[in-house]
């Protein structure tokens, strides 16, 4: 079969669902264009702060993409081709843009707080407290692993490293000649991009190498290994970058590092349509497949932001929130994001299913699913006479850029969960306000403290596992608490309740399933430790434990917040009826 049929049949249903169903999605929510959005209404100069449409789609799409949609469509591509593509788009139409432009507008129309404030005024104080402290633990997670993969990333590429820090340096020029000198926003991007392409040119030919031997700290006598090296940077780079005003590093920075995405998917794109390489790979394989485990629920799970990722709601209604200029742009940026990032899953998709089904086993062990997408985009792109060899250093370094932006919103979002978790109502002249505890300097260093420490430590794989549930868990509360705002000011709520249903379904059965397969591997250790007793034995017996524990608390969770949300759509349907 031709891979072309794919990109463009993907094409035609994101550009029809842009046009008539993100339509429909904003008339269900109420996007009003007339109403102020937090970012002027509480403008701050840091958090709160305007953003033109680009601008501010840049910076969301570059957050919520990263590696994941890249990396969750070619794992899943074992399932084979068929299933995946189908998820993808359906998925990305009626599930994750509905999500992240429902997460946007739910978020201004409550002063751009995130998802656990809207919580906490349907469904009680407890249950906000339970999803800030998810939220919190998810995006600690999500530092210590993207901190360790772009350190990796550094070590292993060190043209990657020049040419990130570039970007930065370019990202503040931009911004100081945007804002402070007041050039021309058109003349000045269109200047700057063929410099940020520049960079990469410039990283390739002076890579930044920390020498094996490691990086001796003067003063202290202490080495440093280049992974540990590139860790602590990071954690500099990470809490001067959420404490900084966004106009000066964020906005700038993901602005002109999406152009790198756009120029990766393009690439891939034209590449596909002009090479049309053969699917090899059938259109489904088996039902259970290895490791993965069964196709439902474990599809679902698996393509995470390829279709729909929680991660997104937090981003949503955390950073982008608070940059929307006007209600309008929440379409482009919300649901247009999202189907951008569904083009750029099929792109992944289709490097992986090219191959032959023993070639992608053996490379996706062995090299790992970056380097699937990373040889893929370069076959495609030598399409236009370009070396493969520059495609494919181009394709690792935009992924690795774009885990590197995905890495300090994060931090960012930690720390306005941090903030929320400990902001108290408090009574002044009569008139109730909200005070937190925790300035932005003291909550950013405890989210990099923590962070840091689970990254130095390797520990983070032995949670990793689980994010995938806990990930689509997040996308299932967040339709919730969509669900009971539209319900609360009479709106239609089909369009979010029935997606909410599906993600609960998935990720309940995926969390039950995860209980059960490491309950038996637990049994199978602890009967191997009474034989043959060992630390290595003992370790991944403990790790398989907390791999239960974690699991079983986020399937109480999830289903205490849905008893909870029942609860209290029964209690608002009996006040009505008495009235």
């Amino acid at each position: 079969m031709n891979s072309s049929f794919l990109i463009i049949a993907g094409l035609i249903a994101f550009v029809f669902a842009y046009r008539f169903y993100a339509r429909k999605i904003s008339k269900v929510i109420g996007v009003d264009n007339s109403k102020p959005t937090p970012a002027h209404t509480m403008s701050d100069g840091v958090d709160y702060c305007p953003a033109r449409m680009p601008v501010l789609l840049g910076h969301h799409f570059s957050s919520i993409a990263g590696a994941a949609p890249i990396i969750g469509p070619i794992v899943a591509a074992a399932y084979g081709w068929g299933p995946v593509f189908i998820w993808i788009v359906i998925g990305s139409i009626f599930l994750g843009g509905v999500h992240d432009l429902s997460s946007i507008i739910v978020s201004i129309r409550h002063s751009g707080k995130s998802i656990g404030v809207v919580i906490e005024e349907y469904l009680g104080h407890g249950g906000k407290i339970l999803f800030l402290i998810f939220c919190l633990a998810t995006l600690i997670l999500v530092i210590a692993v993207f901190m360790a993969v772009v350190a990796k990333t550094f070590v292993t590429a060190p043209a990657t490293a020049t040419s990130s820090f570039l970007y930065i340096l370019l990202a503040i020029i931009f911004s100081l000649c945007i804002n402070k000198l007041n050039f021309s926003f058109k003349w000045t991007t269109i200047v700057f991009i063929p410099i940020l392409f520049s960079c990469i040119w410039l990283g390739v030919h002076f890579p930044f190498a920390i020498p094996q031997e490691g990086f001796l700290i003067p003063g202290i006598n202490l080495t440093l290994s280049p992974n540990n090296f590139w860790i602590c940077v990071l954690l500099i780079y990470i809490f001067v970058a959420s404490v900084t005003p966004v106009w000066i590093l964020l906005q700038p920075r993901d602005f002109l590092s999406s152009f790198l995405l756009y120029a990766l998917i393009g690439a891939g794109v034209f590449g596909i349509i002009f090479v049309h390489p053969a699917i090899q790979t059938p259109a489904f394989t088996e039902f259970n497949v290895g490791k993965i485990g069964m196709l439902f629920p474990m599809l679902f799970v698996t393509v995470a932001c390829g279709a729909i990722s929680g991660f997104h709601s937090i981003v949503a209604s955390g950073t982008t929130a608070k940059q929307l200029n006007q209600e309008k742009d929440a379409v482009p940026v919300g649901y247009g994001a999202m189907l951008i990032e569904g083009l750029l899953a099929i792109i992944a998709l289709i490097t992986a299913v090219k191959l032959a089904k023993p070639e992608y086993l053996q490379m996706l062990k062995s090299k790992g699913p970056i380097e699937v997408f990373a040889q893929g985009i370069g076959s495609c792109i030598s399409a236009f006479h370009i070396p493969f060899k520059f495609g494919h250093i181009f394709a690792t370094l935009a992924v690795s850029a774009f885990a590197l932006t995905t890495l300090d919103t994060g931090t960012r979002l930690c720390r306005f969960c941090l903030q929320e978790l400990f902001t108290f109502k408090k009574k002044t002249g009569g008139m109730e306000k909200r005070k937190t505890s925790l300035d932005r300097y003291s909550a950013t260093l405890i989210c990099v403290i923590l962070g840091g420490a689970l990254a130095l430590s390797g520990e983070w794989k032995t949670m990793w596992p689980i994010f995938g549930s806990a990930n689509q868990l997040l996308a299932a509360i967040a339709f919730l608490a969509v669900s009971i705002w539209l319900y609360h000011i009479g709106r239609n709520i089909w369009y979010t309740i029935v997606p909410m249903i599906f993600m609960f379904t998935v990720t309940l059965f995926a969390l039950i399933t995860s209980i059960l397969e490491n309950c038996n591997d637990a049994k199978i250790l602890y009967k191997e430790i009474q034989t043959q007793s060992t630390e290595l034995l003992k370790y991944e017996l403990i790790t398989e434990c907390v791999l239960v524990v974690t699991a079983s608390l986020l399937l109480l969770l999830g289903i205490g917040l849905l008893i909870l949300a029942i609860k209290t759509i029964l209690k608002q349907k009996q006040l009505k009826l008495k009235k």
